[in-house]
């Protein structure tokens, strides 16, 4: 506002569009813009914007940010928990959204098979067979891994 102000108090003064622009270093047409809403308004403050207002404040937002880069398996129900002692009532889609449009996606971890009992059986045989070898022998076996990940 002190900016927009400035320039009308020069325009008010007397001073040219031209001049108040080569004095405070912006464009001519926006001298002209800030001294077009004075006279049509009353005012250079910014006007009323139409649209919903934002459920969550950048800070809540950045709240929410913080909380799931510290424990990244926290849940979208447990973050609206959270909101709601704050006394912000939001919805669970909501808190999905913003976290999705601060690019922190949600995962879930693959699920890895369980081991059966022919897999158990089958080390326990190894073990067994293999329990005796001296350290030579231990030192000639080539180990690979051969797991997908």
């Amino acid at each position: 506002m002190g900016q927009q102000w400035r320039r009308w108090k020069k325009f008010k003064s007397g001073s040219s569009l031209g001049a108040i622009s080569k004095c405070l270093k912006v464009p001519r047409s926006s001298v002209l813009t800030i001294v077009c809403k004075y006279k049509h308004h009353g005012t250079t403050q910014s006007s009323y914007r139409s649209g919903r207002r934002r459920i969550l404040s950048p800070r809540e937002e950045r709240t929410l940010v913080r909380k799931v880069q510290v424990n990244p398996r926290t849940t979208a129900k447990d973050l609206v928990k959270m909101l709601e002692e704050t006394g912000t009532k939001v919805s669970i889609s909501r808190v999905k959204r913003v976290l999705y449009q601060l690019n922190l996606k949600g995962r879930s971890a693959r699920m890895k098979p369980l081991l059966q009992n022919r897999h158990k059986k089958a080390r326990l045989r190894f073990a067994t067979a293999h329990w005796d070898k001296d350290c030579t022998f231990w030192r000639n076996v080539l180990w690979s891994d051969v797991t997908k990940i």
